[in-house]
């Protein structure tokens, strides 16, 4: 490791001599207010009625994060999930996992097993090797399709740089970074090659994560709230229960990332142009740290013993190809763009229960994923149309084994996944349409899509749970679409209007995957045909004030109707409901589709230059969601008791909360810029969760809570970057100053504590 440091460092000094001898004038260019989520082209982001955010360059590099969901949650406006450090499930508007799509570079990255719970998909992408994000709020299906019920988070790579002389440009970044609540050890080297006609990108990163430590300064009614005070060590091939030491370290929570990109652009002419775009991302294995807490007795109760010996993902893998073509027309279109790529993916779950040498369980899952897009744009008078259609073809294989570490024996297992063939394919054609009214002042935006979802899926060994269905087929149709009104009273104001649909087609992981629920109950969850598409109907209503240039104010309000909601629910398999799974009689459940949900909720947000180069900001987003049905008498709620306690309890009602809806949460910061320092002072904090707000058959996992929820928290924080010389920065920082003990909600995984933090970046 010390050797990659070495390298690092000459590269960066390297580079940053040949940065002045290169380009003394080159300067880095906003494209804030440019955006290409809404419309697959780029657009004036004043122009566009539906919410987005932008991450630029800039902004992902002052923040220094570890990964793309620590850059979100540094935003103050999206909540991030965690179930183990490598692991960031982003939340948009109470919509999480399967319910937000994930786009890089223009290829969608949901695939057929993206479950509705919580994922780790997001972080195979290097944040570090990003030129910007948009994330685009509300119901977001008419450019991409399924699974946009949220919102949209577009990750996009940089891309190479052609020169604009004879000479060959060459321009990048590299940077080397510590941090110290988790050992934290990462190097990033990117460098762009170019002529006037074809350049290459090439980007590299690796990271090395040891265990988490979380902080001390507890909640006084608290006190011992995520403290790791005991672990499963195996020792000579016997499974030992060992006392913690240092009971704040989240042990068994490490792990190692490395990231490649390799893109290729080539433009013949002025008019045409051509690109290549690889991607492979990949781990070791990774510890499911929260399943790492579980306590069961050896009896299959719930209890004080550690359950679990072993539980990790196998090597996240990631590879992606795609090829894009571009190019400016004279004919009907004045331009065409054309995309074809591939995907490769491949996780796994290995677990052992303690001291269960028999029963060591692999389960492997691979998704082959080709897709493909054509768009065209025409521009008349005050009109611009984007229309176009796309195709997404999806396989998952499933295998699982379980083998007696005692004997070597390796016998069959059931699959996560239908162990048969399973197809997931997505068809769709679209149109976005922009109109600027003759005042210039009033703007429409409006869109339709036509999508078919095609699903098949097959059970070839029924042996294990005897299912009534051993053969899935369901083909889906939906219309959706959007229209909106943007009123720039004068360019300081705005008032913009937008309603919006959605919808997401239920995929393998929701149709057909056995696996168990919970572990604060015994439960399981079976396939089950009969579920539909879900879909979101939203209104946002958002203002934008300016004032002298001096103060920016936004406010945002959205109500997001919910139907068909996919949720999971007490269910009966063959007239049964509860089975053994596991050795365990287990609660049956299964996705169903709940009559209606409703989430409702609002952002503002302020900046404000109080003096020059001194700017406070603060942003709060408060969420609201919850469902009714007419037929929950064996939904599981939790009640207050008259003692202050609560319980799971079995109830007839019509209201419930809904899962995956976070606290209140926001950022306040004050930054100040002096000559070659940056300084930037922030606050971060997250609202209660109280218990009775939690969906018990959800994803909320009340298990790793307090017995009351989750805590309110507040972190103090402070990064500094200095310039100290052209090209050359060194970056400074404390994350939670007073070492703040807190988790995210629902999550398994305490946050770090104080961290202290260096980077040594050159940007040339």
């Amino acid at each position: 490791m010390k050797k990659l440091y070495i390298l690092a460092i000459a590269f960066i000094q390297m580079h940053t001599s040949i940065a002045q001898q290169i380009d003394s004038t080159k300067k880095e260019i906003s494209l804030e207010e440019v955006v290409i989520s809404a419309s697959n082209i780029s657009q004036s982001k004043k122009n566009i009625a539906q919410k987005i955010d932008v991450l630029t360059s800039k902004t992902i590099a002052d923040a220094n994060t570890q990964n793309i969901g620590d850059l979100l949650l540094n935003t103050g406006k999206i909540f991030v999930q965690k179930s183990q450090q490598g692991g960031s499930s982003p939340v948009i508007r109470g919509f999480e996992a399967s319910r937000v799509l994930l786009v890089i570079d223009g290829v969608r990255m949901n695939n057929a097993i993206y479950r509705s719970g919580h994922l780790q998909n997001a972080i195979t992408t290097d944040q570090n090797s990003l030129s910007r994000v948009e994330v685009m709020y509300g119901p977001s299906s008419t450019i991409y399709g399924s699974d946009a019920l949220g919102g949209i988070v577009h990750l996009i790579t940089k891309a190479p740089i052609l020169s604009s002389t004879t000479n060959t440009l060459v321009v990048g970044t590299g940077f080397v970074r510590h941090n110290t609540s988790n050992n934290e050890k990462t190097i990033h080297v990117d460098a762009s090659i170019g002529n006037k006609k074809i350049a290459w990108m090439q980007l590299y990163n690796f990271s090395d994560f040891g265990d988490m430590k979380m902080g001390d300064s507890y909640n006084r009614k608290y006190p011992n709230f995520g403290r790791r005070s005991t672990y499963v060590a195996t020792i000579n091939g016997i499974d030992t229960l060992l006392i913690n030491e240092e009971d704040r370290v989240q042990k068994f929570s490490g792990y190692k990332q490395w990231d490649i990109t390799q893109k290729i652009l080539y433009n013949p002419s002025n008019k045409i142009s051509h690109s290549l775009n690889l991607q492979i991302s990949n781990s070791n294995n990774v510890p499911r740290y929260d399943r790492l807490q579980d306590t069961r007795n050896f009896g299959g109760s719930i209890g004080t013993t550690l359950r679990f010996a072993q539980w990790y993902y196998g090597p996240q893998k990631r590879v992606m190809g795609a090829y894009t073509f571009d190019a400016n027309t004279k004919g009907f279109f004045n331009s065409i763009k054309a995309n074809i790529n591939y995907q490769a993916i491949e996780e796994s779950r290995q677990t052992r229960e303690f001291k269960r040498y028999d029963r060591f369980e692999s389960r492997i899952e691979k998704v082959n994923v080709f897709g493909t897009t054509l768009n065209a744009i025409k521009k008349w008078t005050n009109n611009e149309l984007t229309v176009g259609l796309d195709m997404q073809l999806n396989d998952v294989k499933s295998a699982a084994t379980l083998k007696n570490l005692n004997t070597g024996v390796v016998s069959k297992l059931d699959t996560r996944y239908p162990d048969g063939k399973n197809t997931l394919n997505n068809f769709g054609v679209y149109a976005q349409h922009t109109h600027h009214f003759n005042n210039k002042k009033l703007i429409l935006n409006d869109g339709i899509r036509l999508q078919a979802v095609r699903l098949k899926s097959n059970v070839l060994d029924n042996s294990f749970f005897n299912l009534p269905d051993t053969a899935i087929t369901q083909t889906n149709f939906a219309v959706t679409g959007n229209i909106g009104l943007v009123y720039n009273h004068t360019k300081n104001t705005s008032i913009k209007l937008a309603i919006s649909s959605a919808f997401r087609a239920p995929n393998i992981d929701d149709l057909a995957k056995v696996f168990e629920s919970s572990t604060l109950a015994s439960q399981v969850v079976v396939p089950n045909a009969a579920i539909k598409p879900e879909y979101t109907y939203n209104i946002d209503i958002s203002f934008m004030q300016k004032i002298d240039n001096k103060i920016t104010f936004e406010f945002t309000s959205f109500y997001n109707l919910f139907r068909n909601a996919i949720l999971k629910a007490p269910y009966k398999l063959n007239g049964q409901d509860s089975i053994l799974y596991n050795g365990v009689k287990s609660q049956v459940l299964a996705n169903q589709n709940i009559n209606k949900a409703n989430v409702y909720g609002f952002s503002v947000g302020v900046d404000a230059e109080v003096i020059k180069n001194l700017i406070i900001r603060s942003t709060l987003t408060y969420t609201k969601g919850y469902f009714i049905t007419d037929n929950t008498k064996n939904s599981s709620i939790y009640e207050k008791q008259t003692n202050g306690s609560y319980s799971l309890v079995s109830k007839k009602v019509g209201r419930k909360p809904l899962d995956h809806i976070p606290p209140t949460l926001g950022k306040t910061s004050i930054t100040y810029q002096y000559k070659k320092i940056n300084a930037e002072f922030y606050l971060l904090y997250n609202g209660w969760k109280k218990l009775d707000e939690y969906n018990a058959d959800g994803e909320d996992n009340a298990q790793y809570a307090t017995a009351d929820g989750m805590p309110s928290w507040l972190t103090t924080n402070i990064k500094t970057t200095i310039t100290a010389k052209k090209g050359f920065q060194v970056q400074l920082g404390v994350e939670n100053f007073f070492d703040r003990n807190y988790r995210y909600f629902a999550s398994g995984f305490s946050a770090p504590g104080r961290s202290f933090i260096i980077a040594l970046r050159s940007n040339f």
